[in-house]
């Protein structure tokens, strides 16, 4: 199993100000070439929460952690120094990623000063890589300690998500290999979850371990008393027919279970 954590980081996605789309995007796109997130953290642009953040997630000795925000020019973006104090390395200038910093400004025509504040972007920890930031202006960074991998991304959701599709997750899907995923969903009526609890637990328990992903959906009440439901079934495994038998056999398992219960399916996607 590839285990990935996620760290995200920022004052503004706990005081309510922004919702934190980066972890939800990442998650999905993880979980869709075969790695499995174990744990999405969210702390605040804070120099020693992001010290204790890092040092409690690399003792659970993940594939791979990554980390989102604070890798900007202003005086809260703490990340890559949080960092360095986790691993105990100095932020330097680095030239590479000076150089990544000047390409960005001058792909836009921007003719700017290499001030204080725009230098910091370039300051990364001894020993790190810099990844040039097709979209925006502070490359990401990536480290690894012992076989753990950490990349900082921006927090801006268009630049992680560019640096992660082009640089990360290929990166993630190689070290996975062959995976494929399949599901179905169940929309039902006149049936709620505790009334087939019991069967959905002995068809998981049934299946191969980690195979199978069998998630009911509370959807809310007709009329106050007629519950609906969505049924997510989804098969995964590294063989295309195995996972296409398993995701047929629950399928079917699942429909006769709604039979049985007088539920009534009004549509399967």
């Amino acid at each position: 199993m590839h285990i990935i954590e996620i760290l995200c980081i920022g004052n503004e996605l706990l005081s309510g100000i922004t919702l934190n789309t980066n972890a939800h995007w990442l998650s999905k796109k993880i979980t869709r070439i075969g790695g499995f997130v174990r744990k999405v953290s969210v702390i605040r642009d804070d120099f020693d929460e992001i010290n204790l953040a890092l040092t409690d997630s690399l003792k659970r000795k993940p594939g791979w952690i990554i980390v989102c925000g604070g890798l900007g020019p202003t005086y809260d973006d703490k990340t890559l120094l949080g960092i360095g104090k986790a691993l105990k390395k100095n932020l330097v200038l680095n030239n590479i990623a000076l150089d990544m910093v000047k390409k960005s400004y001058n792909d836009r025509h921007q003719k700017v000063k290499l001030n204080k504040a725009r230098l910091k972007m370039a300051k990364i920890p001894v020993g790190s890589t810099p990844i040039q930031n097709p979209v925006g202006n502070a490359p990401a960074v990536l480290l690894s300690v012992n076989k753990t991998r950490i990349i900082c991304l921006p927090g801006v959701p268009n630049e992680m998500k560019a640096i992660v599709l082009r640089s990360i997750l290929p990166q993630i899907k190689e070290e996975i290999g062959n995976f494929t995923i399949a599901e179905i969903n169940y929309f039902v009526q006149g049936i709620s979850e505790a009334m087939i609890s019991s069967r959905l637990t002995k068809i998981v328990a049934s299946a191969p371990n980690d195979k199978l992903y069998l998630k009911t959906h509370p959807r809310g009440y007709i009329n106050n008393n007629i519950p609906t439901i969505r049924i997510q079934i989804v098969s995964k495994g590294t063989k295309k027919d195995q996972v296409t038998r398993l995701l047929e056999k629950v399928s079917s398992q699942l429909s006769t279970t709604i039979r049985k219960n007088n539920g009534k399916i009004l549509k399967i996607i």
